[in-house]
């Protein structure tokens, strides 16, 4: 997650547009450097897929598909969405559409946040499901809420309960990726930061915090281990296909972490590829051992704005043996809504995003 969240609007104008401002002479830099960062990676492949995505509309009062997830027999999508809730795609032929599939405690227990409207409440008063992803084996789902901390529920879906809340006693602040190594179980994701809340996500990045951390929890012990703190808002995190590493989107920084899980290097954390943006989640491609990464922003928004050529996500591939990766796909042409996730299935591309009422689906030939 990224840009969704608004200033809170108890802040006063003054303090709005001295953020404003901040932004500005923050990304100066960033859009100084732009054309040398584009020319980085002059040599990946573009495709401008935005004119060409069907929306798969949540219905009302739906809204902000953030991550996807599908089960494990191939049901889905899954998503999370602004009232706090965790949808389901039912592909039925006769009457397909979405049905809620999970619930957290704050919709049994504050009353606005148990209608089944658009809210008027602050999101952190209900919750807001960023992260999902589901363990293959016993078929519960991870969900990493913003705001209530790593929670899941099982297969059958219903009222998702609280698994973790804190880590080497420092509570979560701003939960947002995760993903479960299918062969172990443990489950990994982010804290983004532990001085901001989503609804201030801009000042992450603006202060420079650099307080985010990495996480893993086991299910078995129901212990969390802080794998790797010190980072500047990390956000999307996958496990390896072949389940040696993690990547990490370490948005501030515009590029992708690799924390070792097993080998001669396990513990560290290297640098795995620069993007031309600003990252979201990230989620591995089907079997060919590259990553889609969805970027909220690429580096020369603030000078050029939204054109048909911003990249809204890359494919990362990294040849055999090397340690790091290139850019070696961009998808363009989506307008001004910002792609949160990608995640490829049989043939297609699906997108979420936290600024669309629908799920986007691309059928592609070659990528």
């Amino acid at each position: 997650m990224l840009m969704e969240a608004k200033c809170p609007s108890s802040m006063s104008s003054s303090l709005s547009l001295s953020r404003t401002v901040l932004l500005v002479l923050f990304l100066l830099p960033a859009t100084m450097q732009a054309a040398a960062a584009a020319a980085g990676h002059e040599e990946m492949k573009s495709i401008y897929a935005g004119p060409k995505v069907l929306p798969v509309r949540l219905g009302r009062p739906a809204f902000g598909p953030e991550s996807l997830a599908f089960d494990h027999r191939g049901g889905g999508p899954y998503t999370g969405v602004s009232n706090g809730r965790v949808l389901r795609w039912r592909a039925d032929r006769r009457r397909p559409g979405w049905t809620e599939f999970a619930r957290n405690y704050k919709h049994a227990t504050v009353a606005e946040c148990a209608a089944k409207k658009k809210l008027v409440l602050p999101e952190s008063v209900c919750g807001r499901p960023l992260g999902l992803q589901f363990n293959r084996r016993t078929g519960d789902m991870y969900i990493a809420d913003a705001y209530l901390g790593l929670m899941r529920v099982g297969r059958g879906g219903g009222l998702a309960e609280v698994v973790a809340t804190e880590a080497a006693g420092v509570p979560f602040n701003f939960v947002n990726g995760v993903d479960v190594h299918q062969e172990t179980g443990d489950v990994y994701f982010t804290d983004s930061s532990t001085t901001y809340q989503r609804s201030d996500y801009m000042l992450v990045v603006l202060s420079g915090d650099a307080t985010g951390r990495l996480l893993r929890y086991e299910p078995r012990t129901g212990n969390v281990t802080v794998l790797k703190s010190g980072l500047a808002f990390p956000n999307g995190v996958a496990v390896s296909g072949d389940g040696t590493h993690l990547v990490v989107a370490e948005t501030a920084s515009c590029r992708l972490l690799r924390h070792w899980l097993r080998g001669p290097d396990a513990g560290a954390t290297e640098v795995l590829a620069e993007l031309p943006g600003y990252p979201d989640n990230v989620r591995p491609d089907d079997g060919r051992g590259g990553y889609w990464v969805a970027l909220n922003r690429d580096k020369a928004w603030a000078v050029n704005g939204t054109t048909p050529a911003s990249v809204a996500a890359v494919r990362v591939v990294a040849a055999a043996g090397d340690r790091t990766g290139e850019v070696a796909v961009a998808l363009r042409g989506f307008g001004a809504a910002t792609v949160s996730e990608v995640v490829e299935r049989n043939g297609s591309l699906w997108f979420g995003s936290v600024e669309t009422p629908y799920v986007g689906l691309f059928k592609f030939t070659s990528l």
